[in-house]
């Protein structure tokens, strides 16, 4: 048997319909950047989490840079961040000639809340943690101490579309949160997109200007700016998948539930998992296992591809030439080394997930 990862082709298969006639549309009205399909996107997802703005980029990384930028945060600044996430978040903060300060997260991967206050310098400017895997941080408590000691806080949601917080969505707890449109994301494109929320009027007015090459109104630029635009195609298929994300998300938190009731019984391994199963998006299913490798070749030899979502924590990537190898980052330096993630989308059905975990309990035998 065969199990695939993701299933892009089956998505494509069930609303092949409106994805059509997304496209149509747009080339059918021959405008193709920053027209009424990215100004109706930009409404209906701000309204969906719940924000005054949203205002559509090119992608993930950019709507982080754009933020920064946004927020004025430049040479000689800090930015506390994650250890554990895709490299565009420190890269964000380099693009700006800003510091990344990283600090180590709680078994859950998450970032640890109780270690940024001893974190904080004259320099601190910006806390920018991840809602890692699709599950919420403890986003009030970081919030607090932001309000507490002064500090910007930009949200990095790009895992998690959907994803709530004591019954209010993430996106809308800091200044300003970050969204990737990757084609992996639960909401996401046919190709790269992006894009930046915020309940602020005159942050939201820096922000359109920046990722429009600075203009304030055509070609009259008033800041530096950078070409960073949502087009219309990847609009229009956005507004279509926005209309299935809930529906989406409870599947893939079903999936979760299954894999939960079917595992819950392994020593050998633990589930990386929310306080409220209800909460997360689940953009992906992770557990832990000192097995890690072995499993992972195991599964794929039985059919199932699995990922590391991170194998090399991004402090210890080679870039930085061990800079920060002296800091102490003792539980993400270990977790790197034992978590993986499984198979777990809005198509998949029950017998793949059952497959994987009956194949998951034989390694284990």
């Amino acid at each position: 048997m065969q199990v695939k990862y993701l299933d892009f082709p089956k998505d494509y298969k069930n609303r092949k319909k409106e994805y059509l006639a997304a496209f149509d549309r747009v080339m059918e009205k021959g405008v193709y950047v920053l027209g009424d399909e990215v100004r109706a996107f930009e409404t209906e997802f701000a309204k969906y989490l719940g924000t005054k703005y949203c205002i559509g980029v090119a992608n993930g990384l950019e709507a982080l840079q754009i933020s920064l930028m946004a927020l004025g945060i430049g040479l000689g600044d800090e930015v506390i961040t994650t250890p554990l996430s895709a490299v565009a978040t420190t890269l964000s903060i380099m693009a700006v000639g800003a510091k990344p300060i990283f600090i180590d997260v709680k078994e859950n991967g998450q970032l640890d809340e109780k270690l940024i206050e001893k974190a904080i310098t004259k320099r601190t400017k910006v806390v920018m943690p991840v809602h890692l895997y699709g599950q919420p941080l403890e986003i009030e408590a970081i919030k607090k101490i932001c309000d507490d000691k002064k500090l910007f806080l930009i949200e990095d949601a790009c895992q998690a579309h959907g994803t709530k917080f004591n019954d209010k969505t993430v996106g809308s707890f800091g200044d300003i949160a970050c969204y990737s449109f990757y084609p992996t994301k639960n909401l996401g494109a046919i190709g790269d997109g992006g894009a930046i929320t915020t309940n602020n009027t005159d942050l939201a007015k820096i922000i359109y200007q920046i990722r429009d090459y600075g203009q304030e109104s055509k070609y009259k630029h008033t800041r530096y700016g950078l070409n960073s635009r949502l087009d219309e195609l990847q609009a229009s298929i956005l507004r279509v998948k926005l209309k299935y994300l809930e529906d989406d998300n409870s599947k893939r938190r079903k999936i979760a539930k299954r894999y939960i009731k079917n595992l819950s019984n392994i020593k050998e391994i633990e589930m990386i998992l929310p306080n409220n199963l209800e909460n997360p998006n689940f953009h992906l299913f992770v557990i832990k296992t000192k097995k890690r490798d072995e499993l992972k070749e195991f599964l794929l030899k039985n059919g199932i591809p699995s990922l590391v979502h991170y194998p090399i924590t991004i402090p210890d990537q080679p870039m930085f030439q061990n800079k920060y190898k002296k800091d102490k980052l003792p539980v993400v330096r270990r977790l790197v080394n034992e978590i993986l993630s499984l198979p777990c989308y809005p198509f998949m059905e029950n017998k793949d997930v059952d497959y994987v975990c009956g194949i998951i309990k034989k390694f284990f035998e």
